[in-house]
């Protein structure tokens, strides 16, 4: 049996996030409208005798230190699911930052777990599937699905959106990681409500006035602990063009929200250089979305 087709993993973005209360186990409640950049990694597998990860492309050295990445714990748990042998030699094209609140790594066990799915030819399902992922991480389930979605609870339910209108993603990072955990500790207390949505937006100006108000109540916090941030926001918010400029997740990425992506597009190639920057177009709504589909990347 051959391998099968390289699996994109896009990245996650946050286009807004509320926290809107705590379970009593400790875990925050968010409410989150995510989409997805044309932006991303990229998964493959192909048999093997044992389990096996190989790391290649520009972000892989920041993977090398870890004892057990989640893309080798989602290939566990999708065979202890299934009642598989866990076999397969995986590879991780790695392109977007780590630990910088656009679920890099969620998108990564996401797309092992799809093209794991497709060469174990397990029985599982779309529900086995998303069972899974839910015991991975709070991003996982999102990113299975790899469509603009409403996540609430822990991450663990998804609900359809109204149709996005076309407009351009503008993400920008100081290639500064930031853990998540330090950023909810930071956090200010108190919690929002939950997000009202409207039938839809004509465009994209209409999508960020929506927004605006909405914010991310991770952003504050994230700047504390990491000041750069504000700078990032504020060169994305003075490029021409640029309708809300916005921390994703719990950060270091920004993101800009442009009528077109090509508006994107050109605002990224102004941003500094030392920065990791891409500019473009949502994702299409398509998990199984071959590498080749990619839109264009900055270094």
């Amino acid at each position: 049996m051959s391998g099968f087709a390289p699996t994109f993993a896009p990245a996650k973005v946050n286009l807004a996030l509320r926290v809107t209360g705590r379970r009593a186990d400790g875990y925050h409640l968010l409410d989150s409208l995510a989409v997805f950049a044309g932006v991303g990694d990229v998964v493959s597998a192909r048999p093997a005798e044992g389990l096996t990860l190989s790391l290649a492309g520009p972000g892989a050295e920041a993977l090398r230190a870890e004892p057990d990445n989640l893309v080798l714990r989602a290939a566990r748990a999708l065979a202890d699911t299934a009642g598989v042998p866990a076999r397969a030699a995986i590879t991780l094209e790695k392109h977007l930052p780590v630990a910088s609140g656009i679920g890099g790594g969620s998108a990564d066990a996401a797309a092992a777990l799809r093209v794991l799915d497709a060469l174990w030819g397990t029985a599982i399902g779309a529900e086995g599937l998303r069972q899974v992922a839910a015991g991975l991480g709070a991003d996982v389930p999102v990113c299975v699905e790899s469509r603009p979605m409403r996540m609430r609870g822990v991450g663990e339910v998804l609900d359809p959106v109204p149709p996005l209108p076309p407009f351009g993603l503008l993400l920008a990072n100081p290639r500064l990681a930031l853990a998540t955990p330090a950023v909810f500790k930071a956090r200010a207390p108190g919690f929002s409500p939950p997000i009202a949505y409207p039938e839809g937006w004509r465009d994209a100006a209409a999508l960020a006035d929506w927004l605006r108000p909405l914010g991310n109540d991770l952003e504050a916090a994230a700047i504390t602990l990491c000041p750069p941030i504000a700078e990032v926001l504020a060169a994305i918010a003075a490029t021409p063009g640029c309708l809300l400029a916005r921390m994703s997740g719990s950060g270091a990425t920004c993101v800009g929200i442009f009528a077109t992506p090509a508006a994107a597009e050109a605002a990224a190639a102004a941003l500094p250089a030392s920065w990791w920057r891409w500019g473009g177009a949502e994702a299409p709504g398509d998990a199984g979305l071959p590498a080749a589909a990619r839109g264009p990347r900055l270094p």
